[in-house]
């Protein structure tokens, strides 16, 4: 008989990511990252406090959300990434944002799951041309991981959107349908 795995006790074997959509049992796990000081520290949105208000953003907000997935190692929820589509004119675009709990940062998890996502949104999303994802210039480690992913650097956007209130510059990064980086995780 094989010993027991704790459920966070994962070992060195990241090979089983997935994304898929998260349910209201995953609300403590979602919790754990969405509370994470270091996760929260580049995001605009305010961490959660409770498993209820997890459950209750995971019932209501992401479930009706164009596309949002949950990172998951071995069926665990470790983050969440997703995919906003332009509207209108822009309709060829989508935003593309993702957060990891800070204790799997390091470990190319959210790499995989941004080539992941990006090949997915260009197959199911055929009109799509440009995927951006936009990042804090002090986010030296999400940087890295669109980098990695084949997204491209475009340039610094100055005072580009509010963080916590104050207004922050970002970095712009783009992935488009044709570059070969959208096919290769395929």
């Amino acid at each position: 008989m094989e010993p027991q795995q704790s459920p966070d006790a994962f070992g060195d074997d990241y090979s089983d990511i997935t994304l898929r959509p998260l349910e209201p049992s995953d609300a403590e796990d979602y919790l754990e990252f969405r509370s994470d000081d270091n996760v929260t520290k580049f995001c605009s949105w305010e961490p959660f406090t409770s498993v209820e208000a997890a459950a209750k953003y995971i019932a209501e907000d992401a479930a009706a959300h164009p596309w949002y997935r949950g990172i998951c190692v071995k069926g665990k929820a470790v983050g969440s990434v997703t995919v906003k589509p332009f509207r209108g004119c822009d309709s060829c675009r989508a935003e593309i944002g993702y957060a990891l709990a800070s204790k799997y940062w390091g470990k190319g998890i959210a790499t995989k799951a941004v080539k992941m996502a990006a090949a997915s949104v260009f197959v199911e999303w055929a009109h799509l041309e440009r995927l951006e994802a936009v990042v804090d210039v002090e986010n030296r480690g999400s940087q890295r991981v669109l980098e990695k992913a084949g997204f491209k650097r475009e340039a610094v956007l100055r005072k580009y959107y509010l963080l916590k209130g104050n207004p922050t510059d970002a970095v712009m990064f783009s992935l488009i349908s044709t570059d070969p980086e959208v096919t290769f995780f395929m």
